[in-house]
């Protein structure tokens, strides 16, 4: 009789448990679409003539992104079992960890002797934070800060208290760091391919012999490499626009414009979304989007590198 009374309540709760256990999947599921989605374009309106203004807020804009929605670190939320966004934002951190590291070192220092601004190397420092830790201190707190200095930064800029030199050979190493992240992420990109398994170091110990390098990439790890490319890409495009702002006296009287354009064209064109990332060989009916977007990545690198000749020698 008690077994019968246990069964009967049992029996009595088993809608509600299939109700509560739909409502999270449900939820879960909500939130991970959510948070699947790549940022759209940064629409900044330029109101003040101010040198280096646009450059500080695109970066600013992308740390908000950023510590507003930072996925890398995430242990007790649905959105860990997401993978792809979280390389997208370590992409993006990565360029704009290049872009502050430069203010600091060059962009905002009349000579290499003169004082590190001392808001500039804050932010440097706040963004050099492990992306995947969660607290004591977490990624966002260590983004938020970053984000509060320069802000600062751009006030003293406002102010005359800070600066940002917009000339040449400033430019030629911003664009030179940007050549050399591309340079790292473009080969995370070609080495995709499964019949890929090792390639010739760059830099053998002699001429005689031959070292080799595994590059095999795991088929789970492909849509890894290609996400962060398109982190970088992101962030980079958007550098772009800022530059041709900020430098546009520069780059008109190098005569230089139009290639920028061409440079924020092909960025433009890393934005695809593939329904699923493939690896396919180049015999395979199945596409190989990381060999696809490599393509892209790499011709804007190059226009890059001729944009450093045409500043240096235009």
């Amino acid at each position: 009789m008690k077994k019968f009374v246990r069964f009967e309540r049992l029996k009595g709760k088993g809608p509600l448990l299939i109700l509560i256990i739909s409502a999270f999947l449900i939820f879960n599921l909500i939130v991970m679409i959510r948070n699947s989605r790549k940022p759209a374009p940064l629409k900044i309106q330029k109101t003040e003539d101010i040198k280096g203004a646009y450059f500080i807020k695109v970066n600013m804009e992308i740390i908000k992104q950023m510590y507003k929605r930072w996925l890398p670190n995430d242990k007790f939320w649905p959105t860990i079992f997401l993978d792809n966004i979280p390389n997208f934002q370590i992409g993006q951190l990565e360029a704009v960890r290049y872009n502050i590291r430069v203010l600091r070192d060059t962009l905002s220092r009349l000579r290499s002797t003169d004082r590190l601004d001392p808001f500039a190397e804050a932010a440097f420092t706040a963004l050099s934070n492990d992306p995947y830790k969660w607290w004591f201190p977490s990624a966002e707190s260590k983004w938020k800060l970053a984000y509060k200095k320069l802000s600062i930064y751009l006030e003293n800029l406002r102010n005359g208290k800070a600066h940002f030199y917009p000339r040449a050979d400033n430019l030629i190493e911003l664009l030179s760091q940007y050549a050399s992240l591309m340079g790292g992420t473009n080969t995370r990109l070609i080495n995709a391919p499964p019949d890929v398994k090792k390639v010739l170091e760059v830099e053998r110990p002699s001429k005689s012999s031959k070292s080799y390098v595994e590059v095999n990439i795991p088929w789970y790890k492909v849509d890894d490499n290609f996400y962060y490319a398109q982190g970088v890409a992101y962030v980079l495009r958007e550098s772009f626009k800022a530059i041709k702002e900020d430098f546009y006296q520069v780059l008109k009287d190098k005569n230089s414009l139009q290639l920028v354009d061409k440079i924020l064209e092909d960025f433009r064109r890393c934005d695809f979304e593939p329904l699923l990332v493939l690896n396919g060989g180049p015999g395979s009916i199945f596409a190989n989007h990381s060999l696809n977007l490599s393509s892209i990545f790499n011709d804007a690198r190059q226009k890059i590198g001729s944009l450093i000749v045409a500043l240096r020698e235009g």
